[in-house]
């Protein structure tokens, strides 16, 4: 009976255009700035006061952060893990981004042995988490090689390296393998010409990295005309193919 009443006057509101609010199931913590006085347990509670309905605020659980929740990847995911790795991560991503679509699973001892503790099940796609989105970075890169315009100088690895640094990225010498026929200067014929070095990443993944080769002088009248927008230029190799 209290079902159809109920369908009913949401019927008849939506016919006479009366708006009907639902509650927000929110959640205010107040404390009281006076508490009233204790009573004895056979003693008839006083009438509370005005000063007894003045409340402090304490907190609004709406805008709480919510704790993050640990989870079982039981597959690659980019910038997290990899098969049986557990980690952190928000309760909405988890739920979204990798409960729903079978990605991960809940931390429980039966997960914990089907996907922790089997080591043929655990084959790394990638040495690290981050290695996907920093091949991609390199790879995309196309690099400036600045070389002086007055003294002799051949392409080294501790050159490339340098060149790495001011964008930002931190490379070791020995990861880096330049061309092995040298790339000698000055030599203005290969002003804004590419040549290849490869990039080992944590000893496993290699990763092609563009370099172009740039002529810099400290004399403000040698210097060459700035060119905007180089990466643009045509890919012309510094090295004859063979």
């Amino acid at each position: 009976m209290l079902k159809h009443f109920l369908s009913a006057s949401r019927i008849c509101g939506a016919v006479t255009g009366v708006l009907t609010s639902q509650p927000n199931r929110t959640t205010v913590i107040l404390r009281r700035k006076w508490p009233p006085g204790l009573y004895k347990k056979s003693q008839q509670p006083k009438k509370l006061r005005g000063r007894h309905h003045v409340y402090e605020f304490v907190e609004n659980t709406e805008f709480k952060k919510q704790p993050e929740i640990e989870v079982i990847l039981t597959g690659y995911v980019k910038g997290l893990g990899d098969r049986g790795d557990r980690v952190f991560v928000k309760p909405n991503y988890a739920y979204n981004e990798l409960l729903l679509p079978g990605l991960a699973v809940y931390v429980t001892p039966n997960n914990i042995e089907r996907y922790c503790t089997d080591e043929n099940n655990r084959q790394r796609t990638y040495s690290s988490p981050f290695v996907q989105r920093t091949l991609g970075f390199l790879s995309n890169m196309n690099l400036p090689i600045i070389m002086n315009k007055e003294v002799p100088w051949t392409v080294e690895p501790w050159h490339v390296r340098a060149s790495l640094r001011k964008r930002g990225v931190y490379v070791p010498e020995a990861a880096i393998k330049i061309p092995d026929k040298p790339i000698t200067g000055p030599d203005l014929d290969k002003e804004g010409k590419i040549f290849y070095v490869a990039v080992t990443i944590n000893g496993r993944e290699k990763v092609d990295v563009k370099c172009r080769i740039h002529h810099w002088s400290t004399k403000l009248s040698d210097r060459l005309p700035y060119v905007p927008e180089y990466w643009n230029l045509p890919d012309d190799p510094v090295l004859e193919q063979s």
